[in-house]
């Protein structure tokens, strides 16, 4: 019977400190090699909260799983803000590029619905509206009836879903 740990570690800087230590102890896995894993898999998400599953078989072999941080948190660090604005359609705390927005699309590809770049970019673009994001110069909603005109299809038929 396989153990598993969750947790949320910063992305590239995890450490055998809590949580991971306590929870990987009692396993009897090297934790430092699993930390050591873990930041490898992680250093793109440098500064961000990560998600990951450590998965501990009866021999101590583990596996790990990383998951993506939260859109918002990406579209933050794209923006380069620390948090988003506490008045949503108010305030503009930064403007993004469709590339940005591509980029993280396909972060997030796995947790998207979409099937196309050009649809979840638009399911992106929707995360903007409560972080005081704009996009291209034009308000999220905007952009995203932009998108419906074709305003943006050679930007988005060069890039690879």
């Amino acid at each position: 019977m396989a153990s598993v740990v969750e947790a949320l570690v910063a992305g590239g800087k995890a450490n055998p400190g809590p949580p991971l230590g306590p929870a990987l102890g009692p396993l009897g896995v090297n934790i430092k090699d699993v930390v050591d894993k873990i930041n490898e898999a992680t250093r793109d998400y440098n500064g961000m909260q990560v998600p990951v599953k450590i998965i501990v078989d009866e021999k101590k072999n583990f596996e790990i799983e990383v998951g993506t941080p939260p859109t918002s948190a990406l579209l933050m660090k794209e923006a380069g803000v620390e948090k988003g604005t506490g008045e949503s359609g108010t305030n503009v705390i930064g403007d993004l590029k469709i590339e940005q927005i591509s980029k993280v699309a396909r972060m997030k590809r796995n947790d998207i619905l979409s099937y196309s770049l050009k649809s979840a970019a638009k399911e992106i673009i929707g995360s903007c509206v409560p972080l005081g994001i704009t996009v291209e110069g034009l308000s999220p909603r905007e952009c995203q009836k932009a998108i419906d005109e074709g305003q943006f299809d050679e930007r988005f038929d060069s890039e690879e879903w």
